[in-house]
């Protein structure tokens, strides 16, 4: 007989077996049982947490024959024509697949027929979210006002894609994320009756990994168990199955980081590499790592909510009194960014290690959460004594608001001038890059001869600092003027504005026009 996966296998049959959505179990029993049901449900949430089962349960036990509490006794024949999906009065439809106007309009034509055995036909539409405009139009009718037989189940993760049409129409049930606890011990109910030997530690950490998803649960535990078959699956087993890193390697990278040791984090980025753990896992472990030395910091309470060991424990308390918590949170938050961004990256390993380096070298960031991480790593210098002072030389002249600008030249330089004055076509016949780069920039005069173009952002700077950059912006003003001319490139240095360095000798050329003119009308 073919081998049936465990989340298959062990899919709830009644509503006791469902974990983790008592207040919706519980709201459709009592609907059941008192025959106050709904024409149609909508059921919303993550992955793996039911939606399906559920709506299978139900359709079973409002046909069933002799419900039980609510719930289908599974041995009518009723019953059992639907789990054996010969049933006509269940129709389970993939809206990923069957998501266009006719797929709708088939379903609101059979609608129009009574079942021939049982109670009611329910249709239960999964993915629903997945069905075009034109298929929840076609459904709206239908799905208002369907015969007193028909009952609608429609299934999504993501719900906010739903027509408030069709919100408005269902009755919305959202189904949580299954916490730990919960997972872990179905986990172990499940163990004992396929007589799986696991330790607990490897119960644990599968039913973390899942994020809240039985069914993901079972499917990694599944995963481990086939690779050791036959053998006491243990926590070292399922880290190594699923790529995920012991917390000693978390130990050591964080104390990397305390001691700002860039080689050796480096390294220890490499060795995860050559074990082949997936970094994606790494990056979420090691961001709940760091969490739970956030809850340590909070409170001299919050070790019922660590599910580590004694040993454990002891370090990631003696780990929590080195840092702040100011300094934990900036940790966090750089890597859930980091966590975003490596998702659908290609080069993960970059990633992780710029972020390192950013948690090393706090300078690098300008927020409140760096610089108090700045400040802290100063104080602790001062305490240790272990600094050196340098003499910082200040300028000799010091800049006020009343800086006189810089003094204009009597006399400009025939082609310099010839530039300033088509500028504006220099830079309509740049190409596109090029173009944009130069809207910005002030023109000056160094020495006698020679045209300053000062840029206000590094970055139009550094582009024209590239020979062959600057060599296209010489050709296009020799294309303009039809001479060659002398050009320096410079930045606008911070904090200071450009008449207080330079001359800006496009009001030089206004006003020797401006005497030509008064001249002629003397004249």
């Amino acid at each position: 007989m073919a081998y049936t996966a465990l989340y298959r296998k062990f899919r709830p049959k009644n509503f006791q077996d469902v974990k983790g959505q008592g207040h919706i179990v519980t709201t459709l029993q009592n609907q059941i049982k008192y025959e106050r049901m709904g024409h149609a449900y909508l059921f919303c949430g993550t992955r793996g947490t039911g939606k399906t089962s559920i709506a299978k349960i139900f359709a079973r036990a409002v046909n069933c024959e002799h419900p039980v509490d609510g719930s289908p006794c599974n041995e009518c024949a009723t019953c059992k024509s639907i789990l054996a999906g010969t049933s006509m009065n269940v129709i389970e439809i993939d809206a990923a697949s069957n998501n266009g106007v006719d797929n709708i309009r088939e379903i609101v034509d059979e609608v129009q027929y009574s079942p021939t055995t049982g109670k009611y036909k329910v249709y239960i539409i999964d993915e629903v979210h997945m069905l075009s405009i034109g298929a929840f139009n076609a459904l709206l009718k239908t799905l208002e006002e369907p015969p007193s037989y028909v009952i609608f189940i429609l299934a999504t993760t993501e719900v906010h894609k739903i027509p408030i049409t069709i919100l408005s129409r269902c009755q919305r049930y959202d189904f949580k994320r299954i916490t730990i606890e919960t997972i872990a011990d179905r986990l172990r109910e499940l163990m004992e009756k396929e007589q799986v030997q696991v330790e607990e530690r490897a119960l644990s950490y599968v039913a973390k990994a899942a994020d809240g998803s039985m069914r993901d649960a079972l499917s990694l535990l599944d995963q481990c168990i086939a690779f050791y078959l036959g053998e006491k699956l243990t926590y070292d087993n399922v880290l190594e199955v699923l790529g995920a890193v012991d917390m000693d390697v978390f130990s050591r990278f964080l104390r990397g980081i305390l001691a700002e040791d860039i080689p050796q984090l480096m390294k220890e980025i490499e060795e995860l590499v050559m074990q082949g753990r997936e970094l994606g896992q790494f990056v979420i472990d090691f961001t709940w790592y760091l969490r739970n030395l956030l809850l340590l910091s909070s409170s001299e309470h919050m070790e019922e909510a660590l599910d580590v060991s004694t040993e454990n424990l002891k370090r990631l308390k003696e780990e929590a009194a080195m840092l702040s918590q100011e300094r934990l949170m900036r940790y966090i938050r750089v890597f859930s960014e980091l966590s975003s961004q490596i998702k659908y990256a290609v080069q993960k390993r970059i990633f992780i290690e710029i972020a390192v380096i950013k948690l090393c070298k706090p300078a690098m960031e300008n927020n409140l959460e760096s610089v108090i991480d700045r400040l802290e790593k100063l104080e602790e210098t001062i305490e240790q004594g272990n600094f050196n002072v340098t003499p910082v030389k200040l300028p000799v002249q010091i800049e006020t608001e009343g800086v006189k600008a810089v003094e204009l030249p009597k006399a400009l330089p025939e082609e310099i001038q010839m530039v300033v004055e088509r500028w504006h076509q220099i830079i309509h016949n740049a190409s596109g890059m090029v173009q944009t780069f130069l809207k910005n920039v002030k023109l000056s005069i160094a020495g006698t001869d020679t045209l300053l173009i000062v840029f206000k952002d590094g970055l139009s700077y550094e582009y024209f600092q590239r020979e062959e950059h600057k060599e296209e912006l010489k050709q296009l003003i020799s294309d303009q003027i039809q001479r060659q001319i002398n050009l320096e490139i410079r930045l606008l240095a911070e904090g200071r504005k450009f008449e207080q360095d330079y001359a800006d000798i496009e009001q030089c050329i206004h006003m020797e026009v401006t005497i030509e003119d008064d001249e002629q009308e003397e004249f």
